[in-house]
C-alpha cells in the first residue's frame, strides 16, 4: 500500500481529493495520470464520475464511517421481533430452527422486516434488547394455558384460604427416578480433548418421593420398587407421622394419584390429609421439581456411586443435609414460575 493511499486520509481530506480529481479531469487530465497523481484507483475515479453525473459535486461528500450508531430497525419493528422471540419458537414461525440462535434471529428479521443483516449484527441486536443465550425449559405442547392461569389466579388461592381456615399445611409433592449414569456439570481438560471420568458401566437406580413447604419443611422416602398406590400410601403415612397439623398435599396427575386404592385411602383419612391436583403437563408449577433437579445435579450427577446401595446412601445423605437447612428449601420457591406458592 502506497504512503499516499487515499484510504488512509481523513473523511474531509478524502472529500477534497475527490473534488481535486474531478477538477483535474475537467481540466483535461487523463484518468491514468490522475490516478497516479492523487494515489487513487481508476475504479474509484469512475465511481466518482458516476456520482457527480447523478448528483453533482455534493455527491462526493464523505459519509459516516464505521458501524451505524442507530438501529436499522424501527422502534415498532424491534418491539415486534422481541415479542416473537419471547413468546414463540422458530418452528412456530416456519423457520428451520428449534431454538433461537443468531442465525434464527437474522432470518426472522429478514422474514418480518425485509431487512438483510449479518449474524454478527443479529448478535448486537440481541445484546441491545437484553436477550441472552440460556438453556431452555421444556414445556409440553399438551399444556392448557387457560388451566394454568385458572390454577394460579383462582384454584390455588382458594386452597390457600381453605388451609388457613382448617389450620392445614400445604405440601407440594412429586416422585422421580434417579439413575447412576446421570451426568451433570463440566470438568476442565486440554482444549480439544474431552476429559474422561472413570465410573462403573453398570446401570442401576432408585426412586424417590418427596414433599416441600414454603416454610422450609422437607419430607422424603426412597424406594427400589416401582411407584404404586401402596408406595404412595406408605409415603403419606410417613408424612402424617412427621406433621401434627392437617396436610394439604398438592400433586400432579400421575395415574397412581388417581387410582381407586389411593383415593379410597385418602377418603378414609380426610380428617388428616387432602389431595389437590395441579393442571396437567405443568411440572414448572411445582416447587418440588426444583428439589428433584437439585438432587439429580448434586447428589447423583456430581458423585460416582459404584453400587445401588451407595447411590441410595448418597441421595439420603444429601436430602438429610437439605432437610436440616429450611432456608435452602425455601429457595425452591423463589423461581419465577413458582413464586405464586411462596406465601
Amino acid at each position: 500500500m502506497r504512503s499516499n493511499d487515499h484510504r488512509l486520509l481523513s473523511p474531509v481530506a478524502q472529500e477534497q481529493t475527490r473534488r481535486d480529481v474531478i477538477a483535474a479531469l475537467r481540466g483535461g487530465m487523463r484518468k491514468s495520470v490522475a490516478a497516479r497523481t492523487f494515489g487513487v484507483s481508476r475504479t474509484s475515479i469512475d465511481t466518482w464520475i458516476g456520482r457527480v453525473d447523478d448528483g453533482g459535486l455534493r455527491a462526493l461528500k464523505s459519509g459516516r464511517r464505521g458501524r451505524p450508531k442507530e438501529s436499522r430497525l424501527a422502534g415498532h419493528q424491534s418491539a415486534t421481533i422481541v415479542r416473537l422471540i419471547i413468546d414463540r419458537t422458530p418452528d412456530q414461525l416456519k423457520l428451520p430452527f428449534a431454538l433461537w440462535t443468531r442465525e434464527a434471529v437474522r432470518d426472522l428479521i429478514q422474514q418480518r422486516c425485509g431487512l438483510t443483516i449479518s449474524v454478527r449484527t443479529a448478535g448486537r441486536y440481541l445484546k441491545r434488547w437484553n436477550l441472552t443465550p440460556q438453556k431452555p425449559m421444556r414445556r409440553a405442547y399438551e399444556q392448557d394455558p387457560e388451566a394454568v392461569r385458572r390454577w394460579k389466579q383462582k384454584e390455588y388461592p382458594e386452597i390457600r384460604r381453605r388451609a388457613k381456615r382448617e389450620n392445614a399445611e400445604i405440601h407440594w409433592g412429586d416422585q422421580m427416578g434417579v439413575r447412576s449414569d446421570h451426568q451433570t456439570g463440566t470438568s476442565y481438560g486440554r482444549r480439544g480433548e474431552t476429559p474422561v471420568i472413570p465410573g462403573t458401566g453398570k446401570r442401576f437406580g432408585c426412586n424417590m418421593m418427596s414433599s416441600v413447604t414454603n416454610r422450609g419443611h422437607l419430607s422424603f422416602m426412597l424406594f427400589k420398587e416401582r411407584f404404586t398406590a401402596d408406595v404412595f400410601i406408605r409415603f403419606c403415612r410417613k408424612l402424617l407421622r412427621q406433621r401434627r397439623r392437617k396436610v394439604f398435599l398438592i400433586l400432579d396427575r400421575h395415574p397412581v394419584h388417581l387410582s381407586v386404592k389411593a383415593r379410597n385411602w385418602l377418603d378414609a383419612n380426610a380428617h388428616r390429609i387432602r389431595m389437590f391436583l395441579m393442571p396437567g403437563y405443568s411440572p414448572e408449577l411445582n416447587p418440588d421439581e426444583y428439589l428433584n433437579n437439585d438432587v439429580k445435579s448434586n447428589a447423583v450427577g456430581r458423585q460416582r456411586a459404584a453400587t445401588q446401595q451407595e447411590l441410595i446412601l448418597n441421595v439420603t445423605d444429601y436430602l438429610q443435609q437439605t432437610k436440616r437447612l429450611p432456608t435452602l428449601v425455601k429457595r425452591y420457591f423463589l423461581a419465577k414460575d413458582v413464586q405464586y406458592a411462596a406465601s
